[in-house]
């Protein structure tokens, strides 16, 4: 694949990044700085040339656009909107954020996560068009946010609840993709929801062995075979052949010989990759819904376009947070960048009758699985779904959706290994429960909800850990001290009137706080006034450094 113009690369001695200019339009071009940062232990060396990490961009942006394409669709279709606004999604996504952005790994496209407020959004609004206004709405409100600098929120959530996020995005894809993997095709291919069509996530699973494809099962068995083994063969070696790519090649063809061969065996149309028809980009550019501009001057068009911005730009920073720990050479993503190009991308999705974008992790670990080195891979994605829904339409209807769901079982798997459990655990309680509750959470409800609840438990052990050794009590004879080691916010307020309630008339009581770093206010008010009442039971009460 040849992108327009020229890309150039240069690495100076001074530069950690490379600068890449992808070319639009004949006689301008857009700087694309490509991080480049120590490789972690285990990782191959990351060449600072362009040239060089295409032969591994290429193919893992290949094996990224096959997963996305259904993804795309199937978030349309449970969002209620209509199928080409997924694609437009996608599209926008994978060409607009790399130009922007500084993420090495990261892809973006309609997320799952948001389907809800996109069918709620969809209704009261009574239109996809002013849905689409409303988009364009939180495209120019994420811009802004990330012009003044929030992406510094993403700072606040714990790590635990980060990996707990990693590790229940790998147990969903094992369960939900497990059904596909055997043509169980019941629930939407893109769901990541515990509720699913006629049941949940595990009655899907409890259904699926009774509703078997032969032939969709020995596809899912090859391909298992191929993604696992191909390391070991001497193929591994050819970087721009990576193991998904092969798997797709072999189940599709797996398939078209089914079909000759065992009838019996060949998977119908519906177990198979579904794009919209047409002849050509003019046909597909006249059935998409564009913007309605009139709705701008509608109260909850503005209210939904808040809710996109705030929503949006939440599982956006946390993914981003996700991503930067799966990648191999631990490049640090600039949050706020991430905003701003997340905004540009969707006033233009609006724009353009696309549903919204924001970063998600299915797409970003299959792309790190793939072996994906730079933005490169993500751009090549965006540009493969744009030829596809223009012109290959009726080859890509072939490949059988079996294979797609084999491969996210693997990326599931290798977020979700019994091995990261067990670090957790030699972390210690506080981190480990956040980490399962958080996991728990997720998979029992959907993403956004699963990380606020991991958030609050998070929370709690922290203010747990806060709490404990606020202060120490030392007895000599009639002498107590109360000697505060740290900090004290407003949460002390029960130990300490427990405290003062236990102690014994006839005693010199000292409130040491030289050592403590921060006495929140409520703390010192109840302070003074236990030594304003303390007299009533001759304590006499000393008080340092407040």
């Amino acid at each position: 694949m040849q992108f327009p113009n020229a890309i150039q690369a240069s690495a100076g001695a001074e530069r950690a990044d490379l600068r890449t200019d992808i070319a639009g339009v004949p006689g301008s071009a857009t700087a694309i700085p490509i991080q480049v940062a120590p490789p972690a232990d285990n990782a191959p060396p990351l060449d600072p040339r362009l040239r060089a990490n295409l032969k591994y961009d290429i193919p893992a942006g290949l094996v990224v656009f096959l997963v996305a394409l259904p993804l795309c669709l199937g978030i349309a279709l449970a969002s209620g909107a209509p199928l080409l606004s997924g694609i437009v999604a996608g599209v926008v996504g994978g060409l607009v954020i790399p130009l922007v952005s500084r993420s090495a790994l990261s892809v973006s496209g309609p997320a799952a996560g948001l389907a809800a407020i996109v069918v709620a959004g969809i209704a009261t609004l009574q239109s996809f068009q002013a849905f689409a206004m409303a988009v364009v709405i939180g495209g120019v409100l994420q811009l802004a946010l990330g012009l003044l600098k929030a992406g510094a929120i993403s700072h606040f959530f714990p790590s635990s609840v980060i990996k707990g996020m990693l590790a229940a995005i790998g147990v969903l894809l094992i369960l939900k993709q497990l059904p596909h993997a055997i043509g169980y095709d019941q629930d939407n291919f893109a769901s990541e929801s515990f509720q699913a069509e006629g049941g949940n996530t595990f009655t899907m699973l409890a259904q699926a062995p009774q509703a078997i494809e032969w032939g969709a099962f020995l596809i899912s068995a090859v391909c298992l075979g191929i993604l696992i083994g191909w390391e070991k063969t001497r193929f591994a070696k050819i970087s721009w052949l990576p193991a998904p790519l092969i798997a797709v090649v072999a189940a599709t063809l797996g398939n078209e010989l089914f079909k000759t061969a065992v009838p019996s065996l060949a998977l119908e149309q519906k177990h198979l990759v579904s794009l919209p028809m047409g002849d050509g980009a003019q046909s597909l550019l006249s059935v998409l819904q564009l913007p309605d501009w009139s709705a701008i001057l509608r109260p909850e068009v503005w209210v939904l376009g808040v809710t996109l911005a705030i929503v949006a730009s939440l599982e956006t920073l946390l993914n981003l947070e996700a991503v930067d720990r799966i990648d191999p050479w631990h490049r640090k993503s600039p949050p706020n960048r991430e905003l701003v190009a997340q905004g540009l991308a969707n006033m233009l999705s609006g724009f353009a009758g696309g549903l919204p974008v924001t970063s998600v992790i299915v797409r970003s670990s299959a792309n790190a699985n793939a072996g994906a080195r730079t933005r490169v891979s993500a751009f090549t994605h965006g540009a493969l779904l744009l030829l596809a829904v223009v012109f290959a339409a009726g080859l890509l209807s072939h490949i059988p959706l079996a294979c797609l769901a084999t491969i996210l079982l693997v990326t599931g798997y290798k977020l979700a290994k019994p091995k990261i459990f067990a670090e957790m655990h030699k972390l210690g309680w506080n981190h480990f429960i956040p980490f399962v509750v958080t996991i728990v959470a997720i998979v029992l409800t959907d993403l956004l909800k699963g990380i606020a609840i991991g958030l609050a438990i998070g929370v709690l052990f922290v203010l747990r850990t806060q709490m404990s050794r606020v202060f120490d009590v030392i007895h000599e004879g009639a002498r107590v001290t109360i000697r505060f080691n740290k900090a004290a916010y407003f949460f002390t307020q029960g130990k300490l009137v427990a405290l003062f309630e236990r102690l014994p008339s006839d005693t010199h009581v000292v409130v040491d706080a030289q050592n403590a770093s921060y006495i929140d206010h409520d703390v010192a008010e109840l302070i003074r006034r236990f030594q304003q009442s303390a007299p009533r039971r001759n304590i006499h009460v000393e008080i340092r450094g407040l």
